[in-house]
């Protein structure tokens, strides 16, 4: 199967080297969007022979929509990666032994991801599986209109492929929480926006029994509409008891408490705080 692949960057050195690498066993058209990093990740893409491409960051969504409308890829599928991930060597695999003749009539492959927290992967409280479309037909698949939390749309039937894309969520404690409550503002801002609602913006709509992406949505919906405060309590019970996050040790400990609890609790404090911000207007 030949594909291309494009690669969202910034300020990525210290991860770049292991994604490219892994990318490079499955494509030799490599793209990457940058948006102006200071580091040195410019000259380590361009040492790879990657085609780079840099454009001003305003969400993923946007950057991952202006990827695909912007750049002209070799082949005819495409495989977007972020730069804190990498493929597993049964993906690399698994990719490379697909044929068009077994492609036909396909526009989309799901691909699980696995999380890494502090250097552990995190395979209980619910994280595992969980499937993306990542690698699709050019002209068919576009990412949703979200702030946060955005899946790739898919126009036609997917396929499912076995293998991992292994997600470093983040290289320390600190960095997880700057990006957390970065996407908590997003997060809050989908929630209260009432172009979240617009039916003519494309969005994955919810589905019990769907695909396992829009079952995980209809999931969300559903906690949506839970009390503010209370969901965050609810979700960290969950996940760490019910599903058995407690099982991934002391790492798990820490991820489920500041991921299913303490960010999901600060969304709910921001949208908390817009709300009475603008009933006092």
């Amino acid at each position: 199967m030949k594909l291309s692949a494009i690669l969202l960057t910034y300020n990525s050195a210290s991860s770049l080297p292991k994604t490219l690498l892994s990318l490079a066993q499955v494509s030799d058209d490599i793209h990457a969007v940058d948006s102006y990093s200071t580091d040195d990740s410019i000259s380590i893409l361009k040492a790879h022979n990657v085609h780079v491409i840099q454009h001003e960051f305003e969400n993923y969504s946007k950057q991952r929509n202006w990827a695909i409308n912007n750049i002209k890829t070799k082949y005819e599928w495409q495989i977007h990666i972020d730069s804190e991930e990498w493929l597993s060597d049964d993906l690399i695999k698994n990719i490379n032994n697909l044929s068009e003749k077994m492609l036909k009539g396909i526009n989309g492959i799901m691909i699980q991801k696995l999380v890494i927290f502090l250097n552990k992967k995190i395979i209980h409280g619910g994280m595992t599986p969980i499937w993306h479309v990542r690698l699709f037909r050019s002209g068919y698949g576009r990412c949703e209109e979200k702030k946060y939390d955005q899946h790739f749309i898919v126009e036609g039937k997917t396929i499912k492929i076995n293998g991992y894309i292994m997600d470093n969520v983040c290289s320390n404690l600190n960095e997880f929480i700057i990006r957390h409550n970065r996407w908590s503002d997003l997060e809050a801002e989908d929630f209260l926006s009432d172009s979240n609602q617009n039916q003519n913006k494309a969005q994955l709509k919810g589905n019990l029994f769907g695909n396992d992406m829009e079952r995980k949505r209809w999931f969300k919906e559903k906690y949506n509409v839970l009390p503010l405060f209370i969901r965050p309590y609810l979700l960290f019970f969950y996940r760490y008891v019910i599903k058995m996050g407690f099982l991934d040790g002391i790492e798990g400990l820490i991820f489920f408490t500041l991921q299913t609890f303490w960010f999901r609790f600060l969304v709910d404090s921001k949208i908390y705080e817009k709300q009475k911000n603008i009933n006092m207007e």
